[in-house]
């Protein structure tokens, strides 16, 4: 039986990586998905996979409101806001960065990373009440330690964890709020264009992609449907009634190997 069937979700960051992998997973497991992108050209795509697209930035409030409200009126409901959506910073060092660069840098980063998955908390709650239905945000295991990225990305992904906290804390009973935090994936995740970053993908660099792998207890690089399990597993109210304020970690290892 599809563990998520008559479910209805928001995945934002939806165009490749985990995100992408999610909204494949949920359909697969009998969800109705909102995808949210950047690009028309992902929208095509997850459109004929099945998905409602709504093409926006989740910096900005109105993409999270109309994501919410395609859900709302095509299917009905709201059970889950999967705020994915992120940006990495290829391990900029704070020297390496004017002061100018590091204000950029910031809001681009914490816009989409934190402001992004609160923005969709803020739109969905009302929606995710009436349903007793849940949040799951993308962390990471820079959740948790350094050395998982630059300093922006590190600082937002710890805001990120007790963004997770916080909300757990204050939509209790109704609504519950996790996350799910990967270690090195192989995924195109991209960088802030403040940073010059917008063009660069995390996989295309053979030699990062060998690097991480050396510090995987696991032996390999994830691939993003390595981590789409705990997604569902968070989203079903069967399956994880009590968990609440979570953040499960799916890095391989890569937390307790450094």
């Amino acid at each position: 039986m599809a563990r998520l069937e008559g479910y209805r979700a928001v995945v934002t960051g939806a165009g490749s990586g985990i995100g992408r992998a999610v909204v494949a997973r949920f359909l697969t497991e009998g969800a109705k998905v909102v995808a949210v992108v950047r690009k028309t050209a992902d929208a095509e795509s997850l459109s004929a996979m099945g998905a409602v697209a709504v093409i926006g930035d989740v910096s900005q409030y109105d993409t999270a409101e109309r994501a919410v409200a395609a859900a709302t009126e095509t299917f009905g409901g709201l059970d889950v806001y999967v705020a994915n959506a992120g940006l990495w910073d290829f391990h900029r060092r704070m020297e390496k960065q004017s002061p100018e660069e590091l204000a950029r840098g910031f809001d681009e980063v914490f816009g989409v990373n934190v402001l992004g998955a609160l923005y969709g908390a803020r739109a969905a709650v009302e929606a995710l009440r009436a349903s007793g239905g849940s949040v799951i945000v993308t962390g990471s295991n820079a959740c948790v330690l350094g050395g998982g990225g630059g300093v922006l990305y590190t600082a937002s992904k710890f805001a990120l964890r007790g963004l997770v906290m916080q909300l757990a804390k204050e939509l209790a009973p109704q609504v519950r709020v996790n996350g799910v935090a990967p270690g090195a994936t192989n995924t195109s995740l991209s960088g802030p264009l403040a940073l010059g970053q917008a063009g660069k993908e995390l996989n295309a660099d053979a030699d990062r992609m060998a690097v991480m792998q050396q510090h995987m207890l696991l032996g390999r690089v994830s691939e993003p449907e390595d981590h789409t399990a705990l997604y569902v597993l968070l989203a079903s109210r069967t399956e994880s009634p009590y968990v609440t304020g979570a953040m499960l970690m799916s890095d391989g290892g890569l937390t307790i190997s450094i």
